[in-house]
């Protein structure tokens, strides 16, 4: 897969070094001399250019990436290279960086950006994640669909605990992705029985999270 990264900073290069060693074709892309520093990620290719001009992005040949991540520190630049990527160049999957949580709304289709990431969130919601047992909490907002990645760990008086995932009767619009049972990641099926502590991810429209909380706290009447 071949991916263009916007941001050869501390980010961008993080994020190139490890899409390196999972096979990946990478390019950085930066506009500051003093960020192109090959030697740290000698694997990828670089270009020293502004990513915010068409000209640099045909140089780029961003019609042949598969995935573009628009990692620079500046929110004002990561839209302008997603929606460039998407609508100029079609590329399939745009993930764009948010640094200013203010700024997060802005970071849908209308500008491009399939997946946003936005690093003082993610931080706070692991955090949240660290402490939190029966509330549910956002990891990431995916802009297409309204849906959001979160997580909840069952509590140890919870209803469901005990209840086979096929008997559950879900919200609409919300997917049982993953339960995570101490150590082990569990893929769900409908005879898997959910147990008290375990940490379930679900994909989820924003609509749905509240319903989809109630159900999960809901404790058993002898609780």
């Amino acid at each position: 897969m071949r991916v263009a990264i916007a941001g050869a900073g501390a980010v961008g290069r993080s994020i190139a070094g490890e899409l390196l060693e999972n096979g990946h074709e990478i390019l950085l892309i930066d506009k500051a001399p003093t960020a192109i520093s090959v030697e740290r990620v000698p694997l990828a290719e670089w270009l020293l250019a502004d990513a915010c001009e068409i000209t640099s992005l045909d140089e780029a040949a961003l019609q042949r990436c598969n995935v573009v991540i628009a990692a620079t520190g500046d929110d004002k630049v990561n839209l302008v290279v997603s929606l460039l990527a998407k609508t100029e160049y079609g590329v399939p999957r745009v993930v764009a960086r948010v640094n200013n949580p203010k700024n997060e709304w802005l970071f849908n289709e209308s500008w491009g950006v399939d997946v946003a990431v936005s690093t003082p969130r993610l931080m706070s919601a692991l955090v949240e994640e660290a402490v939190s047992v029966g509330d549910l909490v956002r990891l990431l907002r995916f802009s297409h669909g309204d849906a959001n990645l979160v997580e909840l760990t069952l509590p140890p008086e919870a209803a469901l605990a005990g209840t086979r995932v096929g008997d559950v009767e879900w919200p609409e619009d919300t997917s049982l992705v993953t339960i995570i049972r101490g150590t082990r990641v569990l893929t769900p099926n409908k005879e898997d029985a959910l147990e008290a502590g375990d940490e379930l991810l679900f994909v989820a429209a924003q609509s749905r999270e509240e319903q989809l909380e109630d159900l999960l706290s809901m404790r058993r009447e002898d609780a």
